[in-house]
């Protein structure tokens, strides 16, 4: 990332603070927040909680009463914080970014597990065969978690199958497979939710008793592909 990329900072309180790329769904500014993301993982700022990557910026969560202790009298912690970040956006942060990663997801688009399949067909006046089609024709990036614990935002969708979300939340089952939008995702867990459903994978999306308990990592991609409802529980019935 050169030096001269575009960023605003701003606080969230007095704990916490956003370095903001622009508020867009864009893959580049997305590289850009997950580059920042891994730079402050591996060189993390003094007094650091957490840093959380989205969708075009990244937040950071400080131990203020430690920093307090840390830095001089004379300067205030919001300052310290607004210089420190300044100096990392000074660093070439590009090479933080990770190879591409893509990983596949199997998807069953049978009635029993697409809810609302008929409906966007209907609504797009193309057949069942060809939202699957569309739907597994390329790779989609995870540009954040969100919402629910490993619930992943990815984008874009073609537009031949971008709906809007469902006016109302419905009652989702863990695995299903939605779009709202642009976006399609995952629910990793039984929920309320809106976004319209074409299908269901068997994958468990979010595992608490796992070292790495999300499936997904911002800025990894994922392909879909689709499967029977036989190989789905199939796959189900490994898992158990």
């Amino acid at each position: 990332m050169q030096a001269t990329a575009s960023y605003k900072i701003f606080f969230i309180g007095d704990s916490a603070a956003t370095i903001d790329f622009g508020n867009i769904i864009n893959e580049e500014i997305n590289k850009k927040a997950i580059s920042l993301f891994n730079y402050l993982s591996q060189h993390p700022l003094e007094g650091t909680i957490e840093a959380i990557p989205a969708y075009s910026s990244v937040t950071i969560y400080m131990n203020v009463p430690l920093l307090r202790k840390k830095i001089s009298p004379e300067k205030k912690v919001y300052e310290w914080i607004t210089k420190e970040l300044h100096k990392i956006m000074l660093q070439d942060l590009e090479d933080t970014q990770p190879e591409k990663n893509v990983v596949r997801i199997p998807v069953c688009y049978e009635d029993q597990f697409a809810t609302d399949i008929h409906w966007l067909a209907e609504q797009k006046n193309i057949s069942h065969q060809d939202i699957i089609r569309i739907h597994t024709s390329r790779q989609y990036r995870v540009y954040m978690l969100g919402f629910l614990p490993g619930f992943a935002y990815m984008a874009e969708v073609d537009d031949q199958v971008a709906v809007p979300r469902k006016a109302q939340p419905q009652w989702i089952l863990a695995g299903s497979v939605g779009i709202a939008g642009k976006q399609t995702g995952i629910y990793p867990l039984n929920s309320p939710g809106g976004w319209q459903i074409i299908g269901r994978t068997p994958l468990k999306m979010f595992d608490k008793d796992e070292t790495e308990p999300c499936l997904l990592k911002a800025g990894e991609y994922v392909q879909f592909y689709p499967i029977t409802k036989d190989e789905f529980e199939d796959h189900q019935s490994r898992s158990i």
